[in-house]
This record gives C-alpha cells, structure tokens and sequence, in this order.
C-alpha cells in the first residue's frame, strides 16, 4: 500500500512510459477489464510506443467494454498480449485516431480485420479494397465496411509498415473501390437509367493523382455516352441521377457518418455546368473557353469508376490540350495570378497554422511541380504523372530542377504531409491547421517519431521544412536557368537551351534570348561575384516575374550590377540585408522612372538595406535643407552648389519612389499599404519637401556666387498649386511666385535687378542638362501671368491685388505657402493674400457663376484631342480638377469663417468641411476616394513611362504595369479601367450637386 503523499510505483512507471494522466491511466488499469494483464509489461511498454498512451489506454478499454461476452474479452487480450503485430497495429491506431477508437466501439469485432499479416495484406490495391466493401448493400453498410478498410490503412501507417506515399496511394485506391461500390448501388437502385447510358467517373486532384489524404473530397468529372440505341437526351438525364446518386451515397451524413464529399466543382463551368458532359462537350468547352487552371487540374485525371473504357478515351483526348496549354494565349498572366499565394482568405490567426494554404505550405510545392510539368511536359512525356513526388523524381531526372533542391523538397512534403495526415486521422475531420493545444501538438509529435521532447521537436522541425519550401519553391524555376548558362561543371543534367526559353516565356519574359545572355553574364565564370549573383538570381528573377515587366527588371539589374560589381558592398548588401534584395527588384521592374534615377548614381542602391545607410522613409525638409546648404557652404561656385543640391534631389527622389513601389507592391517583409491615401500623402509631402529644399540651396548658392552673404533685397519663394499644397508629384513642375522687399537704403531699381538675376539664374543653373533630373520652375501664376514682370515687391504686389485681381488669382492664392528665402517676407505675403483668398463676405453669386463659367470653358479647351474623357485624370469626370475647384470654392465662400479651411492642402481642406457640415461624410468619402485615385494614377504613369501624363498608357505592358501599382493583378486591366470610371462618375454626381447646384 502506497503512504499518504507517495506515488506508487505503477504511477512512475506510467509517467516513464509516456502517459500524462497517470492517475486516470492506473485507475483504468485497475478496472475489471484489464485485470488480467494490469501488471503485464508488454501491454505497458506498448502503450508507451503510441502517439498518445492515455488515449490508447483509453480506447483500448471502451473497445474491451464493447465485446459481446468474457470470452471474446478474453480472445482480445489474449490475441493483444501473444500477437505483437496485432497489438503494434491495434494500439497505434487506438493512440493516433480517437475516431477510428469510436468505430471499434460500436463494431467492436473489427479488430479482428488487423489480425491477418499475409504479405498482400501489406499492400492491398483496389482489387483488395472492393472485396473488402463487397457485402455493402446500402449507404450505411458501406460506411462501415469503408471505416474497416481504412483501419488496416491507418494500422500500416502508424507502425511504420508503409511510408507517406504508400499511404497516400492506398486512401486513393481504398477511395476508387468506394466510388465503385456507390456507383454499383445507384445502379441497382435505378437500372433502367442504367441501361440508357455509359457513365465514365474521372477522378481529380489528390484522389486522380493517387496521393490522397485521410479525410479530403473527392474531386470528380462525369463523363456520359447514350448506351447503344438510346436518345442522347435521356441518356444524359439518366447519366445525371446515377451520378448525383452516387455522390449523395458518399457525403450524406447517416447513423455511421458520412464518407467524404464528392466534388465536381472542378468540371467545365463548374457549379453552373450540367453535371454529366459527352465527351463531345467536354472537348468542344475545353478548346474553347478552359482557363490554365483547368488544364493545371487535368494533369491529375484518371478514370477510376463506371464505364472504364469511356474514361480512357477522355483522358486520352483531353492530354494532347494539357500539353498545349503553355502556348495559350493568356498562359503567363494566368500563370502570375496562380503563383502568388493565396492567403487573403485564410484568417489571421490561421496563416501561421496553415499546413496546406500558407507560405511554405504544401500548395506551394504541388503547385511548383505542376507548373514546370505543364511547361516542359508537352516535350518530355517523362513528366507526365500526376502525382505530385513521383513528378517531382521526374523533372531532378531530366534536369529540369536541381537534385539537390528536388532532394531537400521531397523531405520536406513527405514531412508536411504526414503531419497533416496525423492531424486529420484524430479526429478523421478534413483540416489542414497545426493544432494549438500542447496535448494534441505532443500526441502530432510522438506520431511522427519525435518523442525526446515532442512538442518543441515538432515545431521545430515544422519551421525547419516550411523554410525549406519557401526557399525553394521560387528558387525551383529558376536555379536551373542558371545552371543552363553558368558553364560550370556540376554533374547533373542540364537544361537544354530551348528548355530555358520555354521556361522563361512561361514564366513572363518577352525576350527570352536576351534574359539567357543577361543571366550568362551575370552569372558564369569561378569568381565570388559570380558565385554570390548565382545564390541571389533565382530568388530575384521570381520576383522580376511577379512584376509586368520581367525583361526590364533583369536587363535594369544587369546594369546596376555592372556598375557596381567591383564595389565590395554591393553583393553583400543583397546577400545579407533581408529587404535589399527584394526591394531592389521591385524597384528595378516597376517601370522606367526608378532604374533611371538609380542609373545615374547606381550607390543609392545602399537606400533599399535595412542598416545604417539604408531606409526608405522620406526626410524631413527642415534635414534636406540642412543637408543641402552645407553642401552649398563646402561649394567653390554656384554651379557646384547647385549640383550638389540637385544630386541630393535625384537622391531622394528615388528614396521616395522606391518607399512608393514597395509599398504599393507588397514585399515578404512589408505587405501591401492598405491606406492609398496614405501613399499620396507620402509622395506629395516628400516630394514637395525636396523641391523645397533644392530652391533654398539653389537660392543660397546664387546669392553667395553674386553677392556675397547678402543679397541687396529680401527675397522670399512663395510655392503655388501643388507645390504650395505639399502635393507635387514626380513629374510636377515647381509653380512659384517671386516676392522681394529691398533692404534699407537699396535703390528699388537696383534691388530688382538683383531679385530678376537671382531668379534667371535659379532656373537656369536648376535646368542645365546633367546627370540629374532638371527641376522645372513655373511663375505663371504671377500677376499679369507671362506679361507680367517675373519679381514683384510686396508693394506692387499689394497694389496690384488691391486694385486689378481677378477671381481666378484669388482661388489660385489658395494654394499659397511660403517655401525658401526670407521668412518674414513670406509671412507678410501670406497677411497680404488672406483677406483675397478667405473674403469676409464669402463670395457673391456673380462671382461663384464666373468660377463655373470658367471651369467649364476649361474642360472644354484644354481636354486633349483625342483623349477619353472619362479616363483623363486632371479633366475628367470626377478628376483632380472636379474635386480640386469644388473644394477651392468651399474655401472661398466659407474660409473666413471656418478655421479649417484656411489650408493649402485638399484633402485637409476636405475634411475640414466635412467637419464643419458643408458636405455630407459619404460625399466627403467619395471626393477624396476619387482625388486619390486620380493622385496615384498619375504618380503610376510616371513611374511607369518616366514621363508625366494625365491618362492610362495604351501600351499594354504599360497599361498592365500602372495596374500592378495600383493592385491588380494579371489580366485585370479591364477592371482597372472600369473601377476608375465608376469611381469618377460617383465623384462627378457629387461635383454637380456641390459645385454646379445642379
């Protein structure tokens, strides 16, 4: 007897063997159907072998419980304790599955089907299998016969007996034989629309690939020929009952459950196709309408049930098009849209979970797979399995993917697999998440074999594997191009040259030629450099391919490495800086802009790393123009001060375009900005910010180089439009008055003499062909406009504002802000214009009506020839013009009264009036959607084209490019166009009501 506060020794010995409930486990080994054996130490240590020791224990119990009579107790115990393969499998099964415990409770004699040991019980194929269901002669008696079957699996696959693949095979045959057994019934259930038609079953997915899981539906197609003499009609209606049948017979729940659903959502129209098809019909819609995905399911098709010969006869028809599916038309935005992830719909709190769905999941190796069998299976007939490991076997063989990588990818699905198989067979319930709890992660663990420290080796190996996959599930398709090309004796066979281009026009390059020229030079010879470029190019050639221009980004990178190449940071920074490698090629394939601005100093590739050199977030004016006038200080000249000031511009314009494209494209590191308008913010005050910065040094260097420290005249830059409005984009002129106040005692002649060369001088020096992008400054805002003089007093100013302005200039002062020079002058400006642009008495009916009168003789004369106007971003329905002069009109009739309004920014002043009650919050909305959409269309064509417009490109790269930056994918144009159409006209029946009172 144990003392108060020991454990017995039974108690030890059970916490040794594996059990955490010891108290629960000796209690059940102390009940009256155990007693026999409780001290038996076989029945012990072979508890302590399974996946969970207290549920077999557990199982083991009920199923002792559940027998007819002590003599059959007896048998059972006995049969467990003297036959070691029988309690192997009857244990590990009762460890692993607490559902397949719960089908040996209510048929307590089917244990007995694990008792045979013959060698073909070892590995039963569907002749087994259908003798094994034969007596089923209703739904529920085939359930039962199917969960005995799948017992003997499951008892294999526990103890080791068959391995992941075998496994997998043998729930695929066990799933045909089922199919067969149920279409059998439906038959006898309905003979005479048995005897009008052939039915053929082809299975799909996992179950026609021979690879399928525990629980999973089985993907089918129907295919339906009239019997001999009958009417094609009735025989098809006909065909569809038996098969409809058929699948009711599989995934209706019934007293025993259900078997698994029976999908044939994959058939041509899915859900709204006719369920059966001739093979007439399926032929005609496939070389028709099918899309690559379908072709990409086909690679799986094997008839399994029904009319057998009918089923040859379509997958024979059908391959010759699976084959030629990499010469469709629209093969390559397919294949972009199919090999990025999809985790939008999986939850949050699941992605990391995610065995199947999330990033070096399982559909990211069976989709590598299919993928390069479909574009070099129609040329090597080797390819051609549907199963996913003997596929991957195949393309190491031929040289299509590297051994090693093929190699590290079979472990690594095996791995995945088998988890996901042990998941399902617990509770046998169609899931593909890690579980949380410890419990079942410890029971997952010690299923696979992990049983020093089981919930920590299991995630650890988990992680270890899903890395392994995400390496190389992009590296798959590109690590044997290089091998192609790099001329280096490696042992394993290469891909040949047509093979590579195959592959590279698959994967988007329009130019596979020169891709293969780039990649040889960029990667061929001994040295490191070439060394490191074939570690980093099959990574970054994956994300050129994500982007509309694959070419460019490759051709861009080549560049930018021949400049760098010798500079011993360079490779390293890519190599060893998580984001620089993958924010360069982002930056490199988005368009022309970008890779231009980098060519012309290609050491600003240090900005995309993440270490001290590097950073993407836009600086502050107030540290550009501390910057920038230091440099100007260190210069001998204007000239060189104002070059300075311009490399620092260039500098930052591409910090900022790069903090732009990465993230409007998403990186793996950085998701996509959800918040658009917060991306126009970021451009518009960034650039505004350079500008700004560039006038003060531009406007330092000037005065310096002419007149020392002092210039003879105050001197102020007021910024006009977008400018003013922190709101330029990339291809923005800088619109500017100029406003000077001679010093005390400084002639007013000579004062403006000094102000106009300070401003010649400016735009010259600022436009002056070189390496830098030349910053264009516009007065033509001035009064008077192009007549009028360039510099003006404040005084004349003054006067001419008092006396002679018109309601345009008032609405055009909006916009006003002092930007560089003299900060007291800009402030006296700004005291100036604020009665003119915030009138005390709002504005007068005449004047609202001028303001609509004259913008709609702008629309009228200034709307290209041409052009579409409901595409025209500035002009156009619901464009920045419509939005911009609705606001603008707002500030004049109420600015005085509203503090909030008095700002040069329109979206500021937009929720200012909303704020207020001038307009509705979801009029509000739409104008501001409206005005960011137009922003960011304009600021993509820039960086696309690397010149501004203000409509779509026509050229279609082009076109496909700005979608890219806007967030639709491939072959998404169309809705691009349509969503922005719609988002302007909402815009503009908003602009009626406010603006026209219409």
């Amino acid at each position: 007897m144990t003392g108060p506060g020991r454990r017995s020794s039974t108690f030890t010995r059970l916490l040794r063997h594996g059990f955490t409930d010891a108290s629960a486990a000796e209690r059940l080994l102390d009940g009256a159907e155990l007693s026999p054996v409780r001290n038996d130490p076989v029945l012990l240590e072979a508890l302590g072998r399974t996946a969970d020791p207290d549920l077999a224990l557990h199982g083991l119990v009920r199923l002792l419980e559940a027998q007819p009579g002590a003599s059959a107790r007896r048998e059972l115990l006995d049969t467990v304790i003297a036959a070691k393969p029988l309690r192997d499998r009857l244990l590990g099964v009762l460890g692993a599955s607490a559902a397949l415990a719960d089908h040996l409770a209510r048929h307590p004699r089917d244990w007995e089907a694990l008792v045979t040991y013959e060698p073909r019980d070892l590995h039963p194929g569907v002749e087994e299998f259908e003798r094994g269901l034969a007596e089923a002669d209703d739904p529920v008696s085939l359930r039962v016969a199917y969960r005995r079957c799948l017992l003997s699996i499951a008892a294999r696959d526990v103890c080791g007996t068959i391995d992941l693949a075998e496994t997998a095979a043998e729930l695929a045959d066990l799933a045909t034989a089922t199919l067969r057994a149920a279409l059998a019934l439906a038959r006898a259930a309905a003979s005479d629309d048995a005897a009008l038609c052939r039915l053929a079953v082809i299975a799909m997915g996992k179950c026609g690939g021979h690879e399928l899981n525990y629980v999973s539906d089985v993907d089918v197609i129907f295919v339906g020929e009239a019997a001999d003499g009958a009417d094609e009609g009735k025989a098809l209606r006909a065909a569809t009952k038996l098969a409809a049948h058929m699948m009711r017979i599989c995934s209706e729940t019934t007293v025993e459950g259900s078997i698994w659903p029976v999908d044939a959502n994959l058939r041509p129209e899915g859900r709204n196709g006719p369920l059966v098809r001739t093979l007439s019909s399926h032929l005609a819609y496939y070389q028709r309408w099918a899309k690559t995905w379908e072709f990409q399911a086909l690679l799986k098709a094997r008839p399994v049930a029904g009319d057998l010969e009918l089923g040859a006869e379509y997958v024979t028809a059908v391959a010759p098009l699976v084959w030629q599916a990499a010469e469709r038309e629209n093969f390559v935005p397919d294949v972009q849209k199919m090999r990025r992830r999809v985790v939008e719909n999986i939850p949050v709190a699941e992605v990391e979970r995610e065995l199947k769905l999330g990033p070096g999941g399982l559909r990211d190796v069976e989709f590598a797979v299919q993928l390069l069998q479909l574009v070099h299976g129609r040329a090597d007939a080797s390819l051609r399995s549907g199963t996913t490991l003997d596929a991957l076997q195949a393309l190491a063989a031929g040289g299509y993917v590297g051994r090693t990588d093929a190699v590290q990818l079979d472990a690594a699905y095996r791995f995945l697999r088998s988890m996901e198989h042990r998941i399902q067979l617990y509770r046998l319930r169609r899931t593909h998440l890690v579980p949380v709890v410890e419990g079942d992660q410890r029971r997952l663990g010690r299923s696979l074999g992990l049983r020093t420290d089981p919930v920590a080796e299991l995630n650890r190996e988990w992680k270890r594997h899903a890395a392994v996959v995400r390496r190389l599930h992009e590296k798959l398709f590109y690590r044997p191009l290089l091998d192609a090309v790099a001329q280096l004796p490696s042992g394993e066979v290469r891909l040949s040259t047509q093979a590579a281009r195959e592959r590279l026009i698959a994967l988007g390059y329009a130019d596979p030629a020169a891709a293969l020229r780039h990649l040889e030079a960029l990667a061929s010879g001994v040295t490191r450099k070439a060394a490191i470029q074939r570690t980093l190019l099959p990574v970054l050639l994956g994300w050129f391919a994500d982007s509309a221009d694959p070419d460019a980004g490759l051709l861009n990178f080549r560049k930018v490495s021949d400049a760098l190449g010798k500079t011993p940071w360079y490779l390293r920074l890519l190599r060893d800086e998580g984001a620089a490698a993958e924010n360069l090629a982002r930056v490199l394939s988005a368009g022309r802009l970008a890779p231009d601005l980098l060519m012309r100093a290609p050491e600003a590739v240090a900005l995309l790393g993440d270490g001290d050199a590097g950073g993407l977030a836009p600086r502050g004016r107030a540290h550009l123009e501390q910057e920038i006038l230091s440099a100007v200080g260190r210069a001998d000249s204007a000239v060189q001060g104002v070059t300075a000031a311009r490399g620092v511009r260039r500098r930052e314009l591409f910090r900022t375009a790069a903090a732009d494209i990465v993230a409007s494209y998403g990186t793996e590191a950085q998701p996509v900005e959800a918040d658009q308008g917060a991306l126009v913010d970021l451009v518009g005050g960034a650039v505004s910010d350079i500008t700004a910065a560039t006038l003060s040094g531009t406007l330092r260097a000037v005065v310096r180089d002419g007149w020392g420290d002092t210039l003879p005249t105050r001197f102020a830059i007021i910024g006009m439009g977008r400018f003013g409005g922190h709101e330029l984009g990339y291809g923005s002129d800088a619109d500017v008055l100029f406003v000077h106040e001679p010093r005390e005692g400084v002639d007013e002649h000579e004062a403006g003499r000094a102000a106009n060369a300070v401003v010649s001088e400016m735009r010259r020096l600022l436009q002056v062909p070189s390496a830098d992008p030349p910053l264009l400054v516009d007065a033509d805002l001035r009064p008077e406009g192009k007549s009028g003089p360039l510099v003006r007093t404040l005084k004349s100013y003054e006067a001419y504002y008092r006396r002679w302005s018109l309601g345009w200039e008032s609405q055009a002062l909006l916009r006003a802000e002092p930007v560089a020079g003299d900060e007291d002058l800009g402030r006296r400006f700004v005291s100036l214009i604020d009665p003119l642009r915030y009138p005390r008495a709002g504005l007068g009916d005449d004047a609202v009506r001028e303001i609509r009168r004259l913008k709609a003789r702008m629309e009228a004369e200034r709307m290209p020839r041409g052009a579409d106007p409901k595409l025209h971003t500035k002009l156009g329905p619901g464009g920045l013009s419509d939005v911009e002069w609705t606001v603008q009109l707002l500030q004049l009739r109420y600015g005085a009264e509203e503090a909030g309004l008095r700002t040069t920014r329109t979206r500021g002043a937009l929720a200012a009036a909303r704020a207020c009650g001038l307009l509705s919050q979801e009029d509000a909305a739409t104008l501001d959607e409206a005005w960011v959409l137009a922003t960011r269309v304009r600021n993509a064509v820039m960086l696309v084209r690397g010149r501004a417009g203000d409509t779509f490109p026509s050229d279609p790269r082009e076109l496909a490019a700005v979608g890219r930056y806007l967030g639709y994918g491939p072959g998404h144009v169309g809705d691009m166009l349509d969503d922005y159409r719609r988002t302007g006209r909402r815009a503009r029946g908003v602009v009626d009501s406010l603006f026209y009172g219409a």
